[in-house]
């Protein structure tokens, strides 16, 4: 066998997962060179694209899997805030914004676990 047993799962996430979605990226990287910033299409994209990282948070915060179920939903709201308001005030800093957001929720989960 080319493969061992424990490796196809891998081999399986980069046949079926990675690859398919590489392959739309750089058509999209492509295409994307020749649109202008400006146009209503790209403006579309970012709006969709914004949704649906609104949605993905939202889920986190309100419905969580594992582990930070047991982070009460007032902390896990409260690092989402915290986040933000260091986002804003670390001139939209995300890495700032996310480091804080993060850090909330292990204290809380440290205070309250």
């Amino acid at each position: 066998m080319i493969f061992d047993a424990a490796l196809w799962p891998y081999v399986l996430v980069i046949l079926a997962g990675f690859l398919p979605t590489e392959v739309w990226r750089s058509l999209a990287v492509v295409f994307a060179r020749r649109m202008d910033e400006d146009s209503e299409a790209l403006i579309f994209v970012r709006g969709v694209a914004t949704a649906l990282l609104a949605a993905v948070v939202a889920r986190l915060v309100l419905l969580p899997p594992g582990e930070l179920e047991a982070v009460p939903l007032a902390v896990r709201i409260g690092a989402v805030v915290a986040g933000f308001v260091v986002y804003l005030g670390a001139r939209r800093s995300v890495f700032l914004g996310i480091l804080f957001g993060e850090a909330v929720v292990i204290a809380g989960a440290w205070y309250f676990g």
